[in-house]
């Protein structure tokens, strides 16, 4: 499987809702994914290594936050046959907090046809 067609599917799994994003992720992460997020806190560390960390990390925002809407497009390929890039659209209200929009990109690196390294870059300002 190319790495477009990787991209296509995580984006048809992230617009279809959380079961299918989960399902995507059980599919096509590396046992040994590197996370890395635009910032970190203490419940959600800038850096994560595995599956089981990513997992959690999944986990942990969809029982914090309330998603009223998200929408992923892409993924946008480049020069690199390694890589690709989609943008996220979230709306969304954190327990506790205002609702929401945010939006940001995340490079995906793709080796062997299992993503290994996810990096998440915030649309700031």
């Amino acid at each position: 499987m190319s790495v477009m067609e990787i991209g296509q599917k995580l984006v048809a799994a992230v617009n279809s809702g959380r079961e299918s994003e989960d399902a995507f992720v059980v599919d096509f992460y590396d046992e040994n994914i590197i996370s890395i997020e635009g910032q970190g806190s203490e419940e959600m560390p800038q850096g994560m290594n595995g599956l089981g960390a990513v997992q959690g990390k999944h986990n942990w925002w969809y029982d914090n936050n309330e998603v009223h809407g998200s929408v992923a497009t892409g993924p946008y390929c480049g020069h690199r046959d390694d890589q690709f890039v989609v943008r996220f659209n979230l709306d969304t209200t954190p327990v506790g907090g205002e609702r929401g929009q945010m939006e940001e990109v995340a490079i995906f690196t793709v080796a062997n046809g299992k993503i290994v390294q996810e990096e998440f870059l915030y649309l700031m300002g």
